[in-house]
């Protein structure tokens, strides 16, 4: 399979950037279902990992640091955090999943939560999955997808952390994920190469998240 990651125009680039100019709000952390939000606005959710980098991509693409809170502690988020974006699009923040220290009773209490917030939720446009470009996709994270398929809901790969690999391993990590994705009928096929430290593909995730809505 060709190593290929998604291209934008320079007009694409731009009405991301424009997007994001408007600082971000906190609406509302999501505990139980019956919370979500009553609105027609468009969403697009980040699902990974704990400690894929969520939150720092999130605070890095919104350029404000303290916006959705970081930590070094797995399983931090334990709701669906919302964010206004300039009144035109909420990023939803989901919680992590398949942290060592989680009992398989609470993975499939994410999954379950997960899952029927995925099936209901209309306006839901995309969901970028994030993936640790160190280490790859796990069986935890094909287990995701899988649960994404399910519900029909197309989802999108973030690589993150890419400034800790050389340039011939983001080839070889790209090639396998694009393996991976390729039995995957709700996967969207361009992946994203991110770097929420040293900026790298911002641009490139604020361009996708532009043209959805």
């Amino acid at each position: 399979m060709e190593f290929k990651l998604e291209q934008f125009s320079g007009d694409q680039i731009y009405a991301g950037r424009q997007l994001f100019k408007t600082p971000a709000e906190f609406v509302l952390g999501v505990a139980r279902l019956d919370q979500l939000p009553i609105t027609d606005m468009p969403e697009v959710a980040f699902a990974g990992r704990s400690n894929v980098g969520k939150s720092s991509l999130i605070n890095a693409l919104t350029e404000q640091k303290g916006l959705a809170k970081t930590s070094n502690t797995p399983g931090r988020t334990q709701q669906l955090n919302y964010f206004n974006i300039d009144n035109r699009l909420h990023l939803v923040d989901l919680p992590g999943y398949g942290y060592a220290q989680a009992p398989e009773k609470m993975v499939k209490q994410w999954q379950n939560l997960i899952f029927t917030y995925l099936q209901g939720r209309v306006n839901l446009k995309r969901v970028f999955l994030l993936i640790d470009s160190r280490h790859g996709a796990k069986k935890v994270d094909e287990e995701i997808m899988e649960l994404l398929d399910k519900a029909a809901v197309t989802y999108q790969i973030i690589l993150t952390k890419t400034d800790k690999i050389s340039a011939k391993e983001l080839e070889q990590v790209v090639q396998r994920t694009q393996n991976v994705i390729s039995k995957h009928p709700a996967a969207y096929v361009g992946l994203i190469a991110t770097s929420s430290e040293k900026a790298i593909g911002l641009d490139d995730v604020r361009a996708e998240i532009a043209s959805l809505i």
